[in-house]
């Protein structure tokens, strides 16, 4: 199968993985044809250009700033990016066959890039539904229901369902709510988990980056690595540790960048709080070995989500056998993958003092280890990356049929 996969997070190798690498990988070795079309920051790249990176051409177009930006830079590159994608696909890829365009949303602009490549191609597309906008916004008060803007987001996503000829949702509470949102898409849904490479060396041999970044080894550590930014409730975050300052048992790693990373770094310093430090994106290798060298992963979301959101570090947390600690709405649910794997525990992000109560309660517990291990016997068996690569190769199969 040939496929083009048009991304807007696949970084380079020596930058790291994500689930996106990890499924083109899949694909790659399962035999498929892949290209890599990702539309790149200006922050990190000065001009276009296709190489090979992990085995296949991958086309890097330079398009704006999206992440960690302001809302209307954000905006902005939102709209150019379809525009200048489109020019860069044409160039690179215009003679290419392809039978299949797999994409993730966000951006819902890219509802015409996709419509156009589609026509272009005469191929079938596959949408990985990873947030769904402009709903997301107008829970976090970015976005006024009844305003121009979201109005015009609405139109581009109901135009991007509508061009899509499946749509894969994360998990079944967000298929649920996708489909009681929209009735129409009933017979193109269908579930499609977030899914992860998964690493067999997944325990730690010694503590080196504790050391570095002098973390006590009698610690019990709360990591939380990734984006911070609104969605993920930085607030709570800010009066945990401000609580748990004098918990001589505890320390908390916050790893990552984001428009509220400030107010962790703001937090420590005014506080002087020294059980907790706001360290910068790190390099794959170390990233792993930190979190090999942690005791439990956090997962924060803002408790206002009516959208049931799924995010994927915690497929991370899993890999590395540590127990999790969810603080989050209650439209997800992610609760209900940690008590189906007995790997962690879950409250309400709304809930300031249960969220304290859990994380004192879990520094001081016995069982941290079996609740690590069993989540990762959940992710072997449950998101694994090669059940992403047999459902795309399912519809592959269906499109043979029909021809």
């Amino acid at each position: 199968m040939k496929i083009l996969y048009i991304s807007g997070s696949f970084p380079e190798p020596n930058k790291g993985s994500t689930i996106y690498t990890d499924l083109a990988e899949a694909l790659n070795e399962a035999g498929h044809e892949i290209t890599v079309a990702v539309y790149e920051q200006s922050i990190n790249k000065k001009k276009t250009e296709m190489k090979k990176e992990r085995g296949f051409d991958v086309l890097r177009i330079v398009t704006g700033n999206y992440f960690n930006v302001g809302l209307i830079e954000k905006g902005i590159t939102s709209l150019m990016i379809p525009v200048l994608m489109r020019a860069g696909i044409n160039k690179y890829f215009n003679n290419y066959q392809i039978d299949l365009i797999l994409f993730e949303a966000p951006p819902v602009t890219n509802a015409r890039l996709i419509t156009w490549a589609k026509k272009k191609f005469s191929c079938k597309t596959y949408l990985m539904l990873k947030d769904i906008f402009p709903q997301n916004a107008v829970d976090l008060g970015i976005m006024n229901k009844n305003g121009l803007i979201y109005k015009y987001f609405k139109g581009m996503e109901e135009k991007l369902y509508k061009t899509s000829d499946t749509i894969g949702c994360m998990s079944l509470a967000n298929k649920k709510y996708l489909i009681e949102h929209n009735t129409c898409l009933i017979e193109k849904v269908e579930l499609f988990p977030n899914t992860k490479k998964l690493n067999n060396s997944f325990k730690s041999n010694g503590y080196k980056l504790r050391k570095h970044y002098s973390i006590p080894n009698e610690a019990c550590v709360f990591v939380f690595g990734g984006n911070m930014g609104k969605p993920q409730h930085i607030d709570l975050l800010c009066t945990a540790i401000k609580r748990c300052k004098n918990e001589k048992n505890i320390f908390f790693l916050f790893i990552g960048s984001g428009t509220d990373r400030f107010k962790l770094e703001q937090t420590i310093s005014k506080n002087q709080i020294m059980n907790a430090i706001v360290v910068e994106s790190l390099p794959r290798n170390d990233y792993e070995q930190i979190i090999k060298e942690c005791d439990i992963g956090l997962i924060v979301l803002d408790p206002r989500f009516t959208i049931p959101n799924f995010p994927s570090r915690i497929l991370t947390f899993m890999e590395y056998a540590k127990p999790v600690l969810a603080a989050t709405d209650k439209s997800t649910d992610i609760k209900d993958i940690i008590e189906d794997a007995q790997c962690g525990e879950w409250v309400w992000s709304g809930d300031i003092d249960a969220f304290i109560a859990k994380i004192k309660g879990m520094a001081g517990s016995n069982d941290l280890s079996t609740k690590g291990n069993n989540g990762r016997k959940y992710i072997e068996e449950n998101f694994n990356v090669n059940l992403s690569v047999e459902i795309i190769e399912k519809h592959f199969k269906q499109l043979s049929e029909v021809v």
